[in-house]
């Protein structure tokens, strides 16, 4: 997903998406502890865009003010 599909969503998709993406991060990495992965880079990524979206959020909060 790209930053510019993230400003498209509204603040209650994004905060719904937030929530899902942290659930599926968390699962990946339990995952990779028990059996490594092949692509543990894919890890790193998901993580990045959670940052990407929480930040999106911060600014929409930052705005509103």
């Amino acid at each position: 997903m790209k930053i510019a599909e993230i400003r498209e969503l509204t603040t209650s998709e994004l905060k719904e998406r937030i929530n899902a993406e942290v659930v599926a991060y968390e699962q990946k990495v339990i995952n990779h502890r028990i059996t490594p992965s092949e692509n543990p880079s894919q890890i790193k990524l998901q993580r990045r865009m959670i940052a990407r979206m929480k930040g999106e959020l911060r600014q929409r909060e930052l705005n509103n003010n």
